[in-house]
Parts: C-alpha cells; sequence; structure tokens
C-alpha cells in the first residue's frame, strides 16, 4: 500500500512541475519591486499593489496552464496565450499608468 501512495505522489509532483514553476515565477517577479523599494523611493507599492499583481500573475499563469493542459492544438494553444498575456498586459497598464481612462487607472 505504501509503495502505491509514493508512486501516486511522484506522478503528481510530475504532473505539476509547471505549477510549482508558475508559482515560484510569480513570487520572483513580485520580489523585484520588493527589493527596488529598498533602494529608491520611486518605486512604492502597498500591500493592495503586491496581492493584485499576484493575483494578475497566477490567474495568468494558471489560466495558460490550463489552456496547455486542455487544447490540443499548438497553434490554438499559442494563440489563446498570447491573448491572454495581451490582456495581463493591458490591465497590468490601466492599473500602472490609466492608459483608457477608467476610474482604476494609476496615478
Amino acid at each position: 500500500m505504501k509503495e502505491i501512495m509514493d508512486k501516486i505522489k511522484t506522478s503528481m509532483l510530475k504532473q505539476n512541475k509547471r505549477l510549482i514553476g508558475i508559482a515560484l515565477t510569480v513570487l520572483l517577479l513580485l520580489l523585484i519591486p520588493l527589493i527596488a523599494m529598498q533602494f529608491t523611493d520611486e518605486v512604492s507599492w502597498t500591500v493592495s499593489d503586491f496581492v493584485v499583481a499576484a493575483i494578475l500573475l497566477l490567474g495568468t499563469g494558471l489560466l495558460c496552464e490550463l489552456v496547455i493542459r486542455k487544447i490540443n492544438k499548438i497553434k490554438y494553444r499559442i494563440a489563446i496565450c498570447v491573448v491572454l498575456l495581451a490582456a495581463l498586459l493591458l490591465t497590468w497598464a490601466e492599473l500602472a499608468v490609466g492608459i483608457f481612462g477608467t476610474p482604476f487607472g494609476g496615478h
């Protein structure tokens, strides 16, 4: 019984390597502004900025992972992931500087 459980754990870990990679990538990306804040006053993120950024990055990464797992044709995978990344960048830009003039626009 223990051998079966070990095989299941190993299999699950192999299947979820990309999920671990996504989470670590989000963490590393969020460390950039955190470290920058220690050296300059030009970067001034609040806790809510980090939370929103984490949600956007993690959500986009997980959606791309879902696309990779569920869509069979590579052309469709690439197209959908490009659209997701474009949506992330446009949302990020709107929240940062308000390029569309919505009430959610930044500074």
